[in-house]
């Protein structure tokens, strides 16, 4: 039996004398392949995590919250914030305990976390320090529970295949933006926001534990299952004195402020220009739709085309979808801009880890993803919040997206500042 090279690297079987990846490639286009099981596991958990149930559900809890308590917007997105801010701090340490522990076991300890924060917050009485506490909470948690824990696992099983695997990841998060908001909005009109959250929490627990406890773990350099692998690759420092990786962290700030501000306030914005509650969560369910379609579409062309190429196309994307919704006043045109920043959402949750993989390796892939995460985090802290202030102090969120999806604009070209892929790292087209 020939023995498979670790996905990331190239090397030549011993067995054959044949490249590795040559090797190895037929296996990751069979179903069969364990890898896949992996990859079910990782989509239904990344369903309910962080960053598909908590952010894109956030939005149709901001006006039931603001009339129950009376907080202003500006202070409810301000937990969003909050637990944007928190993730980014903890996501670097985070990632050095999953490459020296594995993800398996970050995994379940967070999801349990993170599932019972969510629940909790049906219990909301004692004011704004109960709302921000829980979200802080979330935030120590989340990245354990969203595609940063899980991606670590995917990559060491594809190399040929890691743009699709990572975006077939990545349709659990589509899926979860197109279904949850609705089920979220549903839940609420019949029997208030305390049963949408405990609800929310529930099914978070559901889907991220039994499946990651059966599945979830690294493949070792002869092909099998394992806990903890040491992959070749940069080490975190050598990632950070590198230009490639800040280009990527800089494009990836700019979008986080633009698209998180964009879905936070997506059904407030469309409700207050008159659409009802109902159409405005359908437009919050069409972005995550086509978030699921820029998923799968993105993996495609990124096993196919040089990453940054791909990049620069999704990210004016979604600067278009920004600019549309800064004018959107009717149900068809909030579905268009939702549409398309649901393209470019989709999209960059699989181009950051792949590019990551491609210029730097695995041996410290999910420190160096925690990082840029301290940095995406940040800026979703302050997309929302922003965007609330400028609802507060003018009573229009129109001119500061305009601004926003000029600036992404902009940061989308520097995608053409990006060098080719590492002959040690990469195999794909160039």
């Amino acid at each position: 039996m020939s023995e498979e090279p670790v996905p990331g690297s190239v090397g030549v079987s011993r067995a054959t004398g044949e490249p590795a990846e040559t090797v190895s490639a037929p296996r990751e286009f069979d179903l069969s392949y364990y890898g896949w099981r992996v990859v079910l596991a990782a989509c239904l958990g990344v369903m309910a995590g962080f960053g598909s149930l908590f952010v894109y559900t956030f939005s149709v809890f901001v006006k039931p919250l603001a009339a129950e308590f009376g907080w202003s917007r500006e202070a409810i997105s301000s937990g969003f914030a909050i637990a944007a801010v928190t993730l980014g701090l903890v996501s670097p340490p985070l990632g050095q305990w999953i490459d020296r522990l594995g993800p398996r076991r970050i995994i379940l300890i967070c999801m349990t976390v993170y599932g019972c924060a969510i629940a909790s917050l049906s219990l909301l009485h004692f004011g704004l320090w109960q709302f921000y506490l829980t979200c802080f909470v979330l935030g120590l948690v989340g990245n354990g529970a969203a595609h940063l824990a899980y991606s670590r696992s995917i990559s060491t099983w594809f190399h040929r295949r890691l743009g699709m695997a990572l975006s077939f990841v990545m349709v659990g998060a589509g899926l979860g933006a197109m279904i949850l908001p609705v089920v979220a909005q549903s839940i609420i009109t019949r029997f208030g926001w305390r049963a949408a959250y405990g609800s929310l929490g529930g099914l978070a627990l559901l889907l991220g534990l039994p499946l990651s406890w059966r599945y979830i773990r690294e493949r070792s350099s002869d092909g099998k299952k394992s806990a903890t692998i040491i992959h070749s690759g940069m080490t975190w420092q050598q990632g950070l004195r590198s230009f490639s990786f800040w280009i990527i962290t800089a494009i990836l700030f700019v979008s986080s402020i633009s698209m998180n501000g964009a879905i936070t306030h997506l059904s407030a914005l469309l409700t207050d220009r008159g659409l009802t509650a109902g159409n405005a969560a359908l437009c919050a369910s069409i972005l995550g739709g086509s978030s699921l379609l820029g998923r799968v579409v993105v993996g495609w062309l990124l096993d196919r085309f040089f990453g940054p190429r791909v990049a620069l196309v999704i990210n004016l994307i979604t600067a278009l979808g920004i600019f549309l919704l800064a004018r959107a006043s009717s149900f068809p045109a909030g579905c268009i801009a939702a549409a398309l920043i649901g393209v470019g959402a989709g999209g960059e949750a699989a181009i950051t880890p792949y590019l990551l993989t491609r210029y730097f390796g695995l041996r410290a892939f999910s420190t160096l993803y925690g990082l840029t995460w301290t940095f995406y985090a940040a800026a979703g802290a302050i997309g929302p919040v922003i965007l609330g202030r400028a609802f507060d102090a003018t009573g229009s969120y129109s001119s500061l997206l305009a601004l926003l999806a000029a600036a992404l604009g902009l940061a989308a070209a520097t995608n053409l500042l990006l060098p080719r892929y590492s002959d040690s790292f990469a195999t794909g087209v160039h």
